[in-house]
């Protein structure tokens, strides 16, 4: 799945778009707790959270993760988007709940990270 279908399948909203809209992601992650996306991630992936602070777009860079979704139509503050521009990460919104993102994008085609 691409990063344009991602955007287009959860009716997402951009905030800052670091890398090309037809870049592949091979999974997802959702989840608040930066540990699990560290422990459960690979190069490719897609993160979905409602953590919108600056310690998920560290979690993210740490992981080689490139697009964040905020769940709930939540944004980031200052500190959190300029972080995600220096590090290269796209910012995406979507005001569906984290469960609901993630039925849209898993009856698309688009998986777990392996576990």
């Amino acid at each position: 799945m691409t990063v344009g279908e991602i955007k287009e399948a959860l009716n997402a909203t951009v905030v800052h778009m670091s890398v090309p809209e037809h870049s592949e992601i091979l999974c997802a992650c959702a989840t608040d707790l930066m540990s699990e996306v560290l422990y459960y991630t690979r190069n490719n992936s897609v993160l979905i959270t409602g953590l919108t602070k600056q310690q998920a777009i560290r979690t993210a860079h740490i992981a080689d993760i490139r697009v964040v979704v905020f769940t709930r139509g939540k944004e980031p503050d200052a500190q959190t988007l300029e972080l995600s521009k220096e590090k290269g990460i796209t910012l995406l919104i979507t005001p569906y709940s984290m469960f609901t993102a993630c039925g849209i994008l898993y009856e698309k085609g688009l998986r777990c990270c392996p576990e």
